[in-house]
């Protein structure tokens, strides 16, 4: 069950939640506003997705994400392009130094052939939940569906390649309490879902619990970080600033 907890003794959050370990979620981030991500227990996953809340059409894209920095994950000064050379949310502060890009998410068959199949009506609220069924749990209250699915963030994991193009799960990777935190340059749909990575080597089914938390900000200056990272960046920034004119 998640916890809302509205937050009134800091000047500048929001809110803040936690969502347990195999739970998901949704909600709007508005332009100029932070969500914090934190690992509280350490080794979690989060699969991430995003869109743009005004036109839902319009949504995370992986492939120019990582082509347009020249990366192959998300990290501290990098940002999250939509597909149409727009700038959803820029990272600019992160513990945790590498967040996988390119392994997607779980589905039903994964999970039931690696952790067995433990439902609802056998294990209640400890049933085994995978990422795309939660995704599309979420996806399904702002009118959105299976199309709309695309190569996901996977915040806290770490996966390298070696010579041979062998893709290696790095354990432990992310410590209790490392955090992200996403500057939103557009109004965005963020769905969230706190599920095991899908080259996790752990046997059993033991999803992280992670905290989110919102606030307030100001806009990126022209001596920003995260727009300065790279010369593509600019033009991000760019592009998306005129939608706000």
């Amino acid at each position: 069950m998640i916890e809302h907890e509205i937050v009134e003794h800091q000047d500048h959050d929001i809110w803040s939640e936690k969502i347990p370990g195999g739970a998901h979620t949704s909600f709007i981030m508005r332009r100029h506003t932070v969500l914090r991500i934190m690992d509280m227990e350490g080794a979690a996953n989060v699969v991430a997705l995003f869109y743009n809340h005004d036109e839902k059409l319009e949504r995370y894209n992986m492939a120019d994400t990582l082509k347009a920095q020249h990366t192959a994950y998300l990290a501290q000064g990098l940002v999250c392009y939509s597909d149409m050379g727009r700038i959803l949310c820029s990272i600019i502060a992160d513990t945790c130094g590498w967040h996988d890009t390119i392994c997607g998410m779980t589905d039903a068959t994964q999970v039931r052939q690696k952790y067995g199949d433990k439902t609802y009506q056998d294990a209640h609220n400890a049933m085994h939940r995978n990422a795309r069924d939660s995704v599309l749990i979420e996806l399904g209250k702002w009118g959105c569906g299976k199309r709309d699915i695309v190569p996901n963030v996977n915040f806290f994991s770490k996966v390298t390649a070696d010579n041979s193009g062998n893709l290696h799960f790095i354990s432990n990777h992310s410590q209790p309490g490392d955090f992200v935190d996403l500057r939103f340059e557009m109004n965005t749909l963020v769905v969230l879902a706190a599920c095991q990575h899908p080259l996790d080597p752990n046997p059993n089914y033991a999803p992280k619990p992670i905290r989110i938390t919102a606030r307030h900000t100001q806009s990126a200056d022209r001596y920003d970080f995260c727009r300065k990272s790279c010369p593509e960046n600019e033009r991000g920034f760019y592009n998306t600033e005129i939608l706000f004119r």
